[in-house]
């Protein structure tokens, strides 16, 4: 009998939830991705002290400005691992663009246009790589932007109907609504734990596969932040489901079936595209939504920041 994971992958694209090499070629996913966290942990990893000490010791001699020397060691760093994890996977790398920029359109665009500029001097072609932004009003139209010069983009952090609703008036490639960090937050308000079918986080991303079909748009629905193998087992049939190595490691050793869960509608609606006033209020009238959202970047940055001071250290 053929493992769960296998199965699962007749009904969705697995997309690695690391950036971890290691995983990676252990669990041969479509996608995978890197971040400042990630980042972060490879700075105590033996596998990768080469990579971090060749990048820094070019940016050491290329860039006299402290400052400027620890931006550019953050994006080039990220850069070099998503190269290498191009070279591993057959779609795409989703590399983020700085927390702190998740309000700043303008800022976004740059950012993104630099990531792809640094993949493309290491020969990986931006069809190969997907710029990751907050669903922020302005991380979205930074997206909007970004796509119609062929740059296409993961809205991540995504919490809320207004956010889902947004992306996909922009014609955004591609979104991560979250599963777990939703469960965590009504499990604490609530007190209850939830069997997978009655799990807020499944809900709501059931909800939002619902609308994408509803809606008739292209925006490709990735599952994420799972906290359980059950949770992602209940959204098998979501066009993708992005899994960290231990939940993987879990589905491949376990056997039996997956039945596909998630069913997109035929197109039967053309909803009116939301206005930034329309967005803000529906968002806003989300108090979970509004809570992770804003957690969620406060996380991000904080990460940033840690990998930034040890990127000083090491740079002496």
């Amino acid at each position: 009998m053929t493992t769960r994971l296998d199965n699962l992958r007749r009904h969705s694209l697995v997309v690695a939830d690391t950036g971890d090499l290691d995983a990676i070629r252990r669990y041969r996913p479509q996608d995978a991705t890197t971040n400042p966290s990630l980042l972060l942990k490879a700075f105590d990893l033996p596998g990768y002290q080469a990579l971090i000490d060749e990048e820094l010791a070019a940016i050491k001699a290329e860039i006299g400005d402290p400052q400027a020397r620890v931006e550019r060691a953050v994006d080039r760093l990220a850069v070099a691992k998503g190269a290498e994890i191009t070279r591993l996977v057959p779609g795409r790398v989703s590399t983020e663009v700085a927390a702190k920029l998740s309000f700043d359109t303008e800022a976004c665009v740059r950012k993104a246009h630099e990531l792809i500029e640094l993949y493309d001097k290491r020969g990986v072609g931006r069809e190969r790589v997907l710029i990751k932004l907050a669903s922020t009003w302005e991380g979205i139209r930074a997206a909007e932007r970004l796509e119609r010069e062929g740059i296409n983009c993961n809205l991540t952090l995504l919490f809320s109907e207004a956010q889902a609703q947004a992306c996909f008036d922009a014609g955004v490639f591609l979104i991560s609504p979250f599963v777990g960090r939703v469960t965590d937050w009504y499990k604490k308000e609530t007190g209850k734990e939830y069997v997978p079918d009655e799990d807020p986080g499944v809900q709501f991303v059931r909800g939002v596969c619902e609308r994408a079909g509803r809606g008739g748009y292209d925006t490709v629905v990735m599952g994420a932040s799972f906290r359980t193998s059950g949770q992602v087992l209940a959204l098998a049939g979501c066009h993708r489901l992005t899994i960290s190595p231990a939940l993987l490691e879990e589905l491949a050793a376990q056997e039996g079936d997956v039945d596909k869960r998630v069913v997109f509608p035929s197109p039967s609606e053309c909803p009116t595209p939301l206005t930034e006033p329309a967005f803000r209020w529906r968002h806003n009238q989300d108090a979970m939504a509004n809570d992770k959202l804003a957690e969620g970047i406060r996380r991000f940055a904080e990460d940033q920041e840690q990998l930034e001071r040890r990127i000083v250290e090491r740079l002496g």
